[in-house]
């Protein structure tokens, strides 16, 4: 029997090794850059939704304090740099995030690209709640793993959220379906990328 999303946890099929932990305190001044636009990105991904599909309002109740949290995760980020006196760097591409979207399904319904879009969020929000999982757990600096712990139980929420809107529109049974192609096909993609220290996947 198909456990419900409900009872699972995260779900990656492939842990991050923790020693990607060691790689990203190489460089704070990279994965403080890279977790920024994260944040930014994740923001400005919820206010896509929102545009798109201004008649589901689960979704925009859902989405718009989303859009509030992660703009102050932005900041967060953004101020944790000026205390250690690093400059936050330009955008570099997510070659991640290009690989889970060629992934999506294409030329169906709008409804069909909503349930697309919702699980890639989802998914992108699970593997930043492991890395910062991790990050909590085996950073050096200890004043991080707390600052980090606080990303992670936030991530765990919006990962929930995502998959519980997709159930909410779509049903358990082809939420579930969907949702373990797109962690068995996660799982390869972090399988081929190189694991590099200033990149947040």
């Amino acid at each position: 029997m198909e456990p419900t999303l409900q009872n699972t946890t995260l779900g990656l099929k492939l842990p991050t090794d923790p020693r990607w932990v060691n790689l990203a305190e190489i460089d704070l001044a990279e994965i403080l850059t890279d977790h920024a636009y994260c944040e930014q990105k994740a923001a400005t991904a919820c206010i896509s939704l929102i545009q798109s599909y201004p008649d589901r309002i689960e979704l925009v109740e859902s989405l718009a304090p989303i859009v509030t949290e992660e703009w102050g995760h932005f900041r967060m980020v953004l101020a944790e740099l000026k205390k250690r006196d690093l400059p936050l760097g330009r955008q570099r591409k997510d070659v991640y995030v290009n690989e889970l979207l060629q992934f999506q399904k294409k030329g169906g319904s709008r409804d069909d690209a909503l349930l697309e879009r919702l699980l890639i969020c989802a998914l992108i929000e699970a593997r930043s709640c492991e890395r910062f999982r991790l990050l909590s757990l085996h950073c050096a600096d200890h004043e991080l793993r707390g600052w980090y712990h606080k990303f992670m139980v936030a991530e765990a929420g919006h990962y929930r959220m995502f998959l519980d809107l997709a159930e909410t529109y779509f049903g358990k049974e082809k939420t579930w379906a969907r949702w373990q192609e797109y962690l068995h096909h996660e799982a390869g993609i972090m399988q081929n990328l190189p694991e590099r220290g200033d990149r947040m996947h």
